[in-house]
């Protein structure tokens, strides 16, 4: 695999991000103009192009500045350490702030990299929904959005159908939905509506996504995941006893990317997770350093392509991968 083209010329606050991406990797990294061009997935003239504005509004001087280059670092770091195509990773923030920057920065990276005639499968969540906020893509011609997840009866701050139709309109995209309650009230209700109700059509998709697209909720007695709003305190507290530490379109997984041995991860109504995988190019976005285990239990699971976090979440899964 590879990090995605971009494609068009960047909004000006990514713009930002790879000029001092650009100029950290050739003059503090010492990779040269061809080798920054790939990094980055832009073309060579990007790059000079880049190295030169740097120059020019005194990014360069004896080191990058250190309130920006911080970021870039982490992110370097992590693509090496979890074998990443790119990492994308924005300025530390708390609560609500965190999600919306990391949403910023996914909304930036999805406007340039989907394509014409890309499947594209989205999940839920505060940092996705966030995305649309700076989600501002050209037209695309033949492309798809498909809601990887059930929807929730009383909708509260998102909504996976509402996220994936809202996505959807940005693109001018058709939209599939995922028309079934995220929770079914067993295993075997599961499979009925899978066969019997049209679901079908959406597991096809999902088996040729180009892009997936997900965030991850942490679990425990503190969480801060949607999905703990949507099942009972008892049974909130016997995942937790099971392990659970990650939330990945509500299947709920240990510290090692394992199910655990609950009937809920049998009765959500999602892709499963190792069809996921199988995605052209799988892109996780969730910041937090309280989200660091959560996160790498998920890429052990599903695995990552591309990773947009915050400078919170980066440092501690470089402990928690350290450690």
């Amino acid at each position: 695999m590879a990090r995605l083209k971009r494609l068009g010329q960047p909004v000006v606050s990514e713009d930002n991000d790879l000029r001092i991406r650009a100029a950290w990797l050739y003059h503090s990294q010492g990779l040269t103009q061809k080798e920054v061009a790939e990094r980055l997935g832009v073309s060579r003239g990007t790059v000079i192009r880049l190295l030169n504005e740097a120059a020019e509004r005194g990014d360069v001087q004896i080191w990058i500045n250190e309130s920006e280059s911080a970021c870039v670092a982490l992110a370097s770091q992590l693509e090496q350490v979890f074998d990443l195509d790119e990492a994308i990773v924005v300025p530390g923030a708390s609560g609500d702030a965190a999600a919306r920057s990391v949403g910023i920065a996914l909304g930036q990276f999805l406007s340039q990299v989907v394509t014409e005639d890309m499947t594209v499968g989205v999940g839920w969540g505060r940092t996705l929904t966030a995305s649309l906020t700076s989600l501002r893509p050209a037209r695309r011609s033949g492309v798809k959005i498909v809601s990887l997840l059930g929807g929730m009866v009383e909708a509260r701050d998102s909504n996976p159908l509402e996220f994936s139709w809202r996505m959807a309109t940005r693109f001018g995209a058709d939209c599939y939905l995922f028309v079934a309650p995220a929770f079914v009230d067993s295993a075997e209700t599961r499979t009925r509506l899978i066969e019997k109700c049209g679901l079908d059509r959406i597991l096809e998709l999902a088996k040729s996504l180009d892009i997936a697209v997900l965030s991850v909720g942490d679990i425990g007695r503190e969480s801060t995941s949607l999905s703990a709003s949507m099942v009972t305190g008892e049974e909130l507290g016997e995942v937790v006893a099971k392990g659970a530490v990650s939330d990945v379109l509500c299947n709920f997984l240990d510290r090692d990317g394992r199910s655990v041995d609950h009937p809920l991860n049998e009765r959500v109504m999602s892709i499963d997770l190792d069809r996921l995988r199988k995605a052209g190019h799988l892109v996780i976005a969730t910041g937090g350093a309280h989200r660091a285990v959560a996160i790498a239990a998920a890429i052990s699971r599903i695995g990552c392509n591309t990773l947009v976090t915050d400078e919170t979440a980066a440092a501690a899964l470089l402990d928690l991968k350290a450690g």
